[in-house]
């Protein structure tokens, strides 16, 4: 699904620590596809930077979930994204793990949860989120738009991917947001 390109920097503990261990886990990243013909390289290779931390705090969990995630095993990335958020993840983290955790979920075939946690989290206040709230509220809907459309709800999966794609148009993004709107004004099937 996703992968943890950005950091939080200051989630992990002393600020020096956190920016290394931060800096080491971007790059581990960044390498993610030198690891395609073994993904359980890449796995091992977060597994032990999250090792350096506490043994069930929430970034180090969070990491090793979107390992996981990233190398084709959804279900240990559910177990763990449930591990980092019951125990506390925040910050930009925190909204990536339930977007990621939804997007396991739909993979898994329970579409249903996948609605149910996205509609949840685009509700959470806009004041609640950090800087990158915008982009990461679009990453919200596009994959509520995905999980909407599993559940048989096209329509409304339409009209939420055109309302989030409306205002990053030049042009056409009133006539563009009005369409979705409507969308969701017609039965399905109509």
């Amino acid at each position: 699904m996703t992968n943890s390109e950005t950091s939080d920097s200051g989630e992990t503990g002393d600020s020096g620590d956190a920016r290394d261990w931060e800096e080491r886990v971007a790059a581990a990243w960044a390498e993610l596809d030198a690891y395609a013909d073994d993904p359980a390289a890449f796995r091992a290779r977060i597994a032990e930077l999250a090792a350096e931390r506490a043994e069930d705090e929430p970034v180090a969990l969070f990491e090793q979930g979107a390992a996981h995630d990233s190398t084709g095993e959804p279900e240990q990335a559910v177990r763990l994204y449930r591990r980092a958020l019951d125990g506390g993840l925040t910050g930009l983290r925190r909204r990536r793990a339930v977007i990621q955790l939804a997007s396991s979920l739909r993979n898994l075939g329970r579409p249903d949860q996948s609605v149910e946690l996205l509609t949840e989290e685009r509700a959470v206040p806009a004041d609640r989120l950090d800087a990158d709230e915008t982009a990461l509220s679009a990453a919200v809907d596009a994959f509520l738009a995905l999980a909407l459309a599993d559940t048989g709800r096209e329509r409304e999966a339409a009209a939420l991917a055109l309302g989030a794609l409306a205002p990053l148009l030049p042009r056409y993004n009133r006539s563009l947001a009005h369409y979705a709107k409507d969308l969701l004004k017609t039965p399905q099937g109509s």
